[in-house]
């Protein structure tokens, strides 16, 4: 891929304040475009048959042998994510973390030990301390929340949130990224977020840089019962505007600065929605402003109430004849969530969304730091300025963000390869942002400037 650096009279018109922003276009890189190949639709309808022929994944089910229940299932996704890591030079390596939980009077009936299933593609780079964590929820439920035993198959919720998560670790583990990726599959969901929440603390509490998360919840059915539409070229991400963790300095400055758009969960669904359509055909990604569905919430919610950047990847049309529904036929209608109501090329399209997104972003240089907009002077022009990323590889550059403040997503940019840049745009009309960009057209995530006198 060209290098994107901008010709000697594009520096000098900056340096004059005249160069103009330019619309969004960067070209794929053909290593990214190899990787999202390679994602395979047969693959992930495999995972999915599996994880269903385990019969129940109830977090309360039986983890004795290996034919029926979570721990089966959880046995079988760590010895699928051990293979991957036979590719991955040691760099790939595979634990359940587990967790006990006491009664609780609600959805834990017992004492119980559950664990997480995680693969963690440590980063090549030891200055680089990023971390990046996609999830998929491994347990499945039936109508009723407690019935740890009755058939729930699961394959949809979220047995394909569980496949695009193996799917990934698969292909990236025979690849190299200055940061590190950790693949895991959560138990707990349908008690209550439970994985995610205990995952999110030991980020929280050992001090992770978690720069992104993103959940892969119900992600492989295209039908919509009721509005009988049938639609596999969109896909929803959720993301909160006012942060879940925002303290009252943070208020302040975001109802100065009005950007309640803006905040990290946001500027991670604008990522996916600008990387993932740029390497996946015939997918948009319809970025949703809440934090999930209406009055609903899904792994990624713990994350965002730690204050991380998380966003949950949805399909556009649910199917509630499938979802939370024991496995039965009434009225010439299918309930349960059963592998051949999942639209595995589907499926497919939306594991590339995530593979795009993520490898981008871990193969892309840390974010600016201390990024700030000149507030002095009354000025039509905009001045804005920032520090490089303390760790991690030097950009090659950055790119200056632009969109009107009606705008969903960033529209314009400026390359420069200085931590400054002043653009003929009024402050009062446009938003901006900034990211940090490496030679290979890699990009972090947008940094939203603060008034700086």
């Amino acid at each position: 891929m060209p290098r994107p650096l901008p010709t000697l009279l594009a520096c000098l018109l900056l340096a004059a304040g005249r160069l103009p922003a330019q619309p969004i276009t960067t070209p794929p890189d053909p290593a990214i475009a190899q990787m999202v190949g390679e994602v395979s639709a047969q693959n992930l309808e495999a995972i999915v048959r599996r994880l269903s022929a385990f019969e129940t994944r109830h977090s309360l089910s039986t983890t004795k042998g290996d034919k029926k229940g979570i721990g089966a299932a959880r046995n079988w996704v760590e010895g699928e994510f051990k293979k991957y890591a036979a590719a991955s030079g040691g760099r790939l390596t595979v634990t359940q973390d587990a967790y006990v939980l006491e009664p609780d009077g609600k959805r834990i009936n017992r004492r119980v030990e559950m664990k997480n299933v995680m693969a963690t593609l440590k980063g090549t780079d030891p200055a680089d301390d990023r971390v990046l964590v996609v999830s998929g929820h491994l347990d499945s439920r039936n109508t009723d929340i407690m019935d740890s035993t009755g058939k729930a198959p699961g394959a949809n919720d979220d047995a394909s949130g569980v496949a695009i998560v193996m799917e990934m670790a698969r292909i990236m583990a025979k690849r190299e990224f200055p940061g590190t990726v950790i693949f895991v599959a959560v138990q707990g969901e349908e008690q209550g977020l439970l994985g995610a929440r205990h995952l999110a603390q030991r980020a929280k509490t050992e001090g992770w840089n978690l720069v992104a998360m993103a959940t892969n919840d119900i992600v492989g059915n295209s039908f919509s019962n009721e509005t009988n539409l049938h639609d596999n070229t969109t896909v929803r991400v959720f993301s909160e505007g006012v942060p879940a963790a925002e303290t009252p300095e943070m208020a302040t400055t975001r109802r100065g600065l009005s950007s309640e758009n803006d905040g990290g969960a946001r500027q991670l669904a604008r990522y996916y929605k600008e990387v993932g359509e740029r390497y996946v055909d015939q997918l948009t990604v319809q970025l949703v402003y809440r934090p999930d569905r209406f009055l609903r919430g899904g792994d990624h919610t713990p994350f965002s109430q730690a204050g991380f950047a998380a966003v949950r990847v949805t399909e556009t049309n649910e199917n509630f004849t499938q979802q939370h529904q024991n496995v039965r036929l009434e009225n010439g209608i299918q309930y349960g969530d059963l592998p051949e109501f999942v639209d595995y090329e589907y499926l497919r399209k939306n594991a590339a969304l995530n593979l795009a997104a993520f490898a981008n972003l871990a193969l892309a240089p840390a974010a600016p730091a201390k990024v700030g907009v000149l507030t002095g002077e009354l000025t039509n022009r905009t001045a804005l300025q920032w520090e490089a990323p303390a760790k991690g590889k030097k950009p090659a550059g950055y790119y200056v963000l632009m969109r009107e403040t009606t705008s969903p997503v960033w529209t314009k940019r400026v390359f420069v390869t200085e931590t400054k840049a002043t653009l003929p745009y009024s402050k009062d009309n446009y938003l901006f942002g900034v990211q940090s960009v490496d030679a290979a057209g890699h990009e972090s995530l947008a940094v939203i400037p603060v008034p700086v006198k």
